[in-house]
Formats: structure tokens, C-alpha cells, sequence
């Protein structure tokens, strides 16, 4: 008896293992059908397939989830009433799946960005509230934030936010919003300097006169396309903030939950940011918690705004040492560069072209993809062809060096390339005509520039 019973479970557990087995491989059938299918986006062939990988075999591999995401979206989209309903609820069902299953990919978490589309998709599909789609976001950037990059899911991560403040039935305060506003701008900067760096290494190659692998070809244009949309999306966000955050708005926010935060580096730095970013900066609440962020936290920020403290004052030399000492005390070559371009700015407005050309050239040797600062330069020979030139032909030729700067913003940043070949051709459009230069009959020679600009530029053959 005992035998006999032995020699049945025996057979019990290999028809189960021959049944595994042969499951198994009708998943691996399936999923290389539907991921045919999918690839070439014919979703309808690809979802009888899937869902059988999906419902028999949801361990199997990511692809049922990443291809399963696109399946039935599209599957959303043409259907209706019940039908709709249900394959929205296999949607939301899916995500959670894809958490559960594959929560990482090549060792490294993915739950910020399998939340954050899941907090898309309830957007875009209307499914539940607001709320419910605000709270996956905040999830998803609380939990895993190294994988929530998305610039549009970011965007609609604040924006969001920002709509349940403005429906005023959701007790969202002005501050949390805000505070949401600088995690979001801070993001944003640190995703568009990780392209920023990868891009570089691209541009150094092919100013050194190295051809470039298609690889790299490849990715320069990814490059620029992911740092053009995050741009675009960071305007938009400032676009929001804007009519919000005033002086009106922030000086009382700001006095308001000062001394609560006053021992707190981080606070006291957006707050000076924001302030100065609005031009608060004259009021002497600037002062103190620039003063407070110094005394608090040495920094190249604080340092900074000692800076602008003192060029407001009048100090031009105290004002120069303080920016100096800012750039100093930071490390990261990036960071370096955004201060020397900021610093660059205020130079510009307070009509010391030299100087904030001198500045920019020094934030493009640390970020060379930097097309503001290549821009700025180029507005500021613009600016000075009145300047630069003992003749009206000789006056106007500064054009076409502002013309050749400005190209070369193009082709190093994608995010401003639109506006760069814009400001290009509207300076050629300044420069001396080919009339004038056959008029002038010296097409071909140098133009010197003995102003400030200290440059050459070598009239165009005809």
C-alpha cells in the first residue's frame, strides 16, 4: 500500500512538472508572438497572445508588463463604456503587477518609474481622482526618485498639485506648493545635468576633430531631444509658479515660517532663491535669511547672494570677491557653471560687457553644452555695434560674429536651438548685405574690433 501510494505521488508530481514544463513553453510561444506583434505597434494581434503570458505565466518576464502597458492603453482608447471601464481596471491591475514582479531592472529599483506612469496613465485616462493620481506621483518620487525621470510625469507631478491647490476644496496650502515647486525645479536640474555631462563628452570629442561613432551620433541626438523637453517642461512649470509666486506672496510666506525655519539650510536657500529668481531682493527680509544661510551654512549659494547683497550696495570689488568666493567653495564643475552664468547675467544688466563676457566663457569651459551662455555672448556683440568701429559697414560686421555665436549655441544645446537660429538670422539680417560688401570691394579681408570685444571677423566671399 504504502508503495502504491508512493508510486502515485510520483506520478502526481511529474504530470505537474510536465504541466509546468508545457505551460512554460506555451508562455514563451505567446510571448514572442505578442512581442512581434507589439513591436511593430499592431496591438490588437498582440493582446489575445499577452494576456495568456499575462494570466498564466506573470513571472515571466518585464516585457508582459512594459508591452502590456502599451497593449491596453490602446485598447482603452477604442473601446467604450463597460469594456472601457474594464480594461482600465486591468491597467491600474497591470502596474501593480509590474511593482510586485519587476520591481527592479539590471539591479536598480524601478518603482518610481512604474509609479509615475501609473500616475500618468490614471490622468490621461480619467481614472479616479486628482488626489488619488497626486498622492502615486508624491509615492512614486518619495519612494524611488533616481527612477522617476520622466519631464512630463515630473511636470504633472506638480501640476497636479498645483490644481488641487487652485480647486481650493483639497487643503492644500501655498507653501506646500511651493516646497513641491523647488523639489520638482531641483529635479529637473539634476536630470538635465546628468545629459549635460553626457552630451560634453560628445562635444569634446568632436571639437578635438574626432569623428564620432554612430553610437554616439545616436546619442547626441537623444541627448538633445530629452534636455529640449526637459526645458520646455521647466518653462512650463515656471509658467505656473509665476503667477503665483510674487513679492506680494512671498515676502509674507517667507517672514511668516522664518524663525520655524531659520536653523534649516535647505529652506533658507530656496527661500533666497525664489526671492531673488522674483526680484524680491530689495526688501530686507532678503538680507536676513541670506545672512542667516551664511552664518548657518557657508556655501557657494550663500556666498553668492553676499555677492548680489553688495552689488546692489553699490560694492562692485566687495560684491567681485564675494561671487569669486562662491565659485571657490563649490565643488561640482556643473554647479560651477550655473553660478558663472548667473553671474555673467547680472554683469550683462548692469552693462559691464566685458566682465559678463568673461564670466560665460568661464561657465562654457566647465559646461560646454551651455548654449545660454554662448547666446549671452552673442547678445552682448550685438549690443555693441555702435561701439566697435570707425564706419558704418565696420559698425555693423560685429553682426556676423554675433551671427557665428549664436549658430554655435545651436549646435550645442538642442533645448534653445529654435531660439538660437532665430537670434542667428536676425543678426545676419543686421549684418553688411552683399551689395555693401561689393560696394565696400573687400570680401574676404579682416575686420578688427578695437572695442572691448577685442575680436576679428572675416568679411564673406561674394
Amino acid at each position: 500500500m504504502k508503495l502504491l501510494r508512493l508510486v502515485l505521488s510520483l506520478c502526481l508530481l511529474v504530470n505537474i512538472q510536465m504541466g509546468l514544463a508545457q505551460s512554460n513553453d506555451e508562455c514563451l510561444q505567446n510571448l514572442s508572438i505578442f512581442a512581434e506583434f507589439a513591436k511593430v505597434k499592431n496591438y490588437e494581434s498582440a493582446y489575445e497572445p499577452w494576456k495568456k503570458v499575462l494570466d498564466a505565466c506573470p513571472k515571466l518576464n518585464a516585457a508582459t508588463y512594459s508591452y502590456g502597458e502599451k497593449i491596453l492603453q490602446y485598447k482603452i482608447k477604442k473601446s467604450t463604456g463597460t469594456e472601457q471601464d474594464a480594461f482600465k481596471s486591468d491597467l491600474i491591475a497591470l502596474y501593480e503587477g509590474w511593482a510586485t514582479n519587476f520591481p527592479t531592472r539590471k539591479g536598480k529599483k524601478r518603482i518610481g518609474n512604474i509609479l509615475s506612469s501609473k500616475a500618468q496613465s490614471l490622468l490621461d485616462f480619467n481614472i479616479g481622482t486628482k488626489m488619488e493620481a497626486y498622492q502615486t506621483f508624491d509615492k512614486a518620487f518619495t519612494e524611488d526618485a533616481n527612477s522617476f525621470t520622466n519631464p512630463k510625469r515630473l511636470y504633472n507631478y506638480f501640476k497636479t498639485l498645483f490644481d488641487l491647490y487652485k480647486a481650493g476644496d483639497q487643503g492644500v496650502s501655498m507653501e506646500q506648493v511651493f516646497n513641491k515647486y523647488e523639489e520638482v525645479s531641483e529635479k529637473f536640474e539634476l536630470e538635465a545635468t546628468k545629459l549635460a555631462k553626457l552630451l560634453d563628452k560628445i562635444l569634446k570629442k568632436e571639437d578635438a576633430g574626432n569623428p564620432l561613432t554612430s553610437r554616439e551620433t545616436r546619442n547626441k541626438r537623444a541627448f538633445g531631444i530629452n534636455s529640449k523637453a526637459i526645458a520646455t517642461y521647466v518653462s512650463n512649470l515656471d509658467a505656473i509658479i509665476s503667477k503665483e509666486a510674487t513679492c506680494e506672496n512671498l515676502i509674507p510666506l517667507y517672514q511668516r515660517n522664518f524663525e520655524e525655519n531659520k536653523m534649516d539650510p535647505v529652506w533658507l536657500k530656496r527661500a533666497a532663491s525664489r526671492m531673488d529668481a522674483k526680484e524680491c531682493s530689495d526688501d530686507p527680509l532678503f538680507v536676513t535669511l541670506v545672512e542667516a544661510l551664511h552664518n548657518l551654512d557657508p556655501s557657494a549659494d550663500s556666498a553668492y547672494y553676499l555677492g548680489l547683497l553688495n552689488d546692489k550696495a553699490g560694492k562692485s570689488q566687495e560684491a567681485l570677491k564675494y561671487y569669486e568666493e562662491s565659485i571657490t567653495l563649490e565643488t561640482d564643475n556643473y554647479k560651477k557653471a550655473k553660478i558663472l552664468y548667473k553671474i555673467a547675467l547680472k554683469f550683462k544688466k548692469s552693462g559691464r560687457k566685458s566682465s559678463a563676457r568673461n564670466y560665460a566663457q568661464k561657465a562654457l569651459n566647465y559646461q560646454p553644452s551651455m548654449g545660454r551662455a554662448y547666446l549671452l555672448i552673442s547678445n552682448l556683440y550685438a549690443a555693441s555695434a555702435n561701439d566697435c568701429g570707425d564706419s558704418q559697414f565696420n559698425k555693423r560686421a560685429i553682426y556676423w560674429l554675433a551671427a557665428d555665436v549664436a549658430r554655435k549655441a545651436a549646435r550645442v544645446d538642442e533645448s534653445i536651438k529654435k531660439l538660437a537660429i532665430k537670434t542667428a538670422e536676425s543678426y545676419m539680417g543686421r549684418a553688411p548685405s552683399k551689395t555693401d560688401i561689393f560696394t565696400e570691394g573687400n570680401e574676404g579681408s579682416t575686420i578688427t574690433f578695437d572695442c572691448w570685444v577685442r575680436g576679428s571677423v572675416k568679411v564673406p566671399k561674394l
